[in-house]
C-alpha cells in the first residue's frame, strides 16, 4: 500500500514533465521556421488569418452585431 502513495506523490511531477515535453515537441518546428525572415512574415500572416476566422466564428456563434 505504501507504493501506491509513493506513486501518487510522484504523479504531479510526471504530469508536468509530460506537458512540458508535449509543448516542446509541438513548438520546436515553429521555432525553427522563425529563423528565416520570409517564413516569419508567412507565419504571421497565417496566424492573423486564423485569429480573424476564430473571431468571426465566435461573433456568429454569439449572434453579436
Amino acid at each position: 500500500m505504501s507504493n501506491f502513495w509513493i506513486n501518487l506523490y510522484k504523479f504531479p511531477r510526471f504530469l508536468i514533465g509530460v506537458m512540458v515535453g508535449f509543448f516542446l515537441t509541438t513548438f520546436q518546428p515553429i521555432f525553427k521556421l522563425l529563423n528565416d525572415k520570409n517564413k516569419i512574415s508567412l507565419f504571421t500572416f497565417i496566424i492573423a488569418i486564423l485569429i480573424g476566422i476564430c473571431y468571426k466564428i465566435i461573433i456568429k456563434m454569439l449572434n453579436i452585431e
